[in-house]
């Protein structure tokens, strides 16, 4: 096996590699049915992590425009507050 047919599996190894992760950036920017939604269409987000003890943290998550407060711990995790509406992040131009 010559060297130049090393260099061609290579490359061609490569740029198959290239073209799987290049199909799965997408499928996920895109949101492919089955594999992923969009970011636009995902509903939930953690808006704000707080550390308030080793092994406590609270947690600001955020529901269809509406926050909750939840406490995570090793025992479980609890819901303190709910219900709270979530500021207008849009910002307003000048």
């Amino acid at each position: 096996m010559e060297f130049i047919d090393l260099l061609r599996y290579f490359g061609a190894l490569l740029l198959v590699l290239a073209m799987v992760g290049g199909a799965g950036l997408l499928a996920r920017r895109f949101g492919v049915p089955g594999v992923t939604k969009s970011a636009a269409d995902k509903r939930l987000a953690i808006v704000e992590t707080l550390m308030v003890g080793p092994r406590q943290r609270l947690f600001i998550v955020r529901r269809d425009n509406v926050e909750h407060l939840v406490l995570s711990s090793p025992e479980g995790a609890t819901v303190i507050e709910n219900g709270i509406p979530a500021p207008n992040t849009a910002k307003n131009p000048a």
